[in-house]
């Protein structure tokens, strides 16, 4: 019940457990680490990778949190720290676009609390393209969680054919209970 509740966060296991919510240009695929025109990892047990193309590629999963085995109750009186993090990088010869939006639901689906950070522009000729860590934690959402979606992905920005968009992976999503 502990740990991180993505399932294939790194690609190991191609796109399994992954819903695609868009799945443009030539689509989502994984890759091994360092790819071409790519950056070093800070993590050396991160070998893969999941890559996007030059439409929007987006990708999602929805945790059952009752499934996973946590209680009701705890959920609602704990309230416990619900804890994301995701890492992005973009090529060294092609810019690209990345997207995040991590939603806590109740049991109808209906959003108690989300975090959409604004979507991130990378430029090979102006910016540090290297893997990059976004994360957020909630707290202090109230009563009723029961479900939490993470959702990322994005594109490249010169619309080449091929796999040149934003890269992403070590995705986690845990809860401290």
């Amino acid at each position: 019940m502990h740990g991180n509740l993505l399932k294939n966060p790194n690609g190991y296991e191609d796109l399994e457990h992954w819903e695609l919510t868009e799945n443009g240009g030539d689509q989502w695929r994984t890759e091994d680490m360092l790819g071409d025109c790519g950056h070093t990892f800070n993590d050396e047990s991160f070998t893969k990778y999941f890559c996007t193309s030059f439409e929007p590629c987006i990708k999602r999963q929805v945790i059952d949190l009752l499934a996973e085995g946590y209680d009701p109750e705890n959920l609602d009186i704990a309230q416990p720290a619900v804890n994301v993090e995701d890492w992005f990088c973009s090529r060294t010869d092609c810019g690209c676009i990345y997207k995040l939006t991590v939603s806590l639901f109740d049991e109808n689906l209906e959003v108690i609390e989300e975090f959409k950070p604004d979507e991130v522009t990378l430029d090979p000729d102006c910016d540090d393209c290297s893997w990059k860590q976004v994360s957020h934690t909630f707290t202090d959402y109230g009563p009723g969680l029961r479900f939490i979606s993470f959702e990322h992905g994005g594109q490249d920005t010169k619309y080449w054919q091929g796999w040149f968009g934003v890269r992403v992976t070590g995705s986690s999503v845990t809860i401290d209970l």
